[in-house]
């Protein structure tokens, strides 16, 4: 196991809910440029990404589902390379409108 900036631990930075998932969810928050291994594949963190948040552990294609859970939860709306933050800048639900869920949080 290899060890990330400041000798921490990268097996334990992210979590892979299910085989099938195409985003893994970090334990920790991952510093841009780390190198994490996920089920014995190196992807490096394209941007710091805080704890409880996704990062693409392969290549999303614009349109194409986010799998978290082993299921669809939204639709990438822009090309996600593998090691990307996934979150609502490049990505919608498909269950809920984003604008909606933005204008409650105004509130």
């Amino acid at each position: 196991m290899g060890s990330g900036p400041q000798g921490r631990e990268t097996a334990a930075a992210v979590l892979v809910l299910n085989p099938e998932d195409n985003v893994v969810v970090c334990r920790r928050d991952v510093r841009a440029g780390e190198s994490l291994v996920i089920e014995g594949e190196a992807v490096v963190a394209r941007a710091d990404v805080a704890l409880g948040h996704k990062i693409a552990r392969r290549l999303i294609r614009s349109g194409e589902s986010v799998v978290k859970y082993g299921m669809s939860i939204g639709s990438s709306t822009a090309e996600i390379q593998p090691g990307d933050w996934v979150h609502l800048h490049n990505m919608k639900s498909d269950y809920i409108p984003t604008h909606t869920r933005d204008s409650r949080e105004r509130r």
